[in-house]
């Protein structure tokens, strides 16, 4: 299993779009499949994973951009939105994704 570790920025997001509860399963889901989500074309490792919403099913989930450090035993988040509100990120928010990414590992 994998430590799951928030930006700052991300905490925020998130606790906006889910609970306590949702979170706690969704960091736990994730800490054990590092490798489920999407890797983002032109990302350079980002990857995307959709979440489901207690009783709402994926379609009124979220998703949540992530990069993996697993030989440091990592999975950072990034960034996380509604799924109903935008079904991709721009390339804007791509490549400042990207560069968060660029920081976070120096």
């Amino acid at each position: 299993m994998y430590t799951v570790v928030e930006t700052e920025s991300f905490k925020v997001e998130i606790a906006e779009l889910l609970d306590l509860d949702d979170r706690l399963a969704f960091f736990t889901y994730l800490s054990q499949n590092p490798l489920k989500g999407d890797v983002i074309q032109h990302g350079k490792g980002l990857r995307k994973i959709r979440w489901a919403t207690s009783g709402k099913g994926k379609s009124g989930g979220v998703r949540v951009i992530y990069y993996n450090m697993l030989d440091d035993g990592l999975i950072v988040c990034l960034a996380v939105y509604a799924k109903n509100e935008k079904e991709n990120i721009s390339a804007k928010e791509l490549k400042s994704l990207k560069n968060e990414k660029q920081g976070n590992q120096s």
